[in-house]
């Protein structure tokens, strides 16, 4: 385990904060939004996920599989046959 870091609890507007030093954030890989979590009388406090993370590999997977098909059968009305145009 990693040596631990005292630190004060400080007032921001009507909540409390802490200051996380840079090389802990750093260590870690946070840089930008974070997801915080209570587990009994722990903080856990990690980087959080984005959006669609992992996306590119899972189509990636359907395409290899053959799965990447639409389940509905397209279709199209009068007006989109005629009046619209790509």
């Amino acid at each position: 385990m990693s040596k631990s870091i005292q630190t004060q609890i400080v007032k921001i507007d009507n909540s409390q904060g802490i200051r996380i030093p840079k090389s802990l954030l750093h260590q870690i890989g946070i840089s930008e939004a974070v997801e915080i979590e209570v587990h009994g009388d722990r903080i856990v406090i990690r980087a959080a996920l984005k959006p669609r993370a992992g996306w590119e590999e899972a189509f990636a997977k359907m395409a290899q599989q053959h799965d990447d098909v639409l389940l509905d059968d397209v279709t199209t009305t009068e007006w989109e046959e005629v009046e619209w145009q790509w």
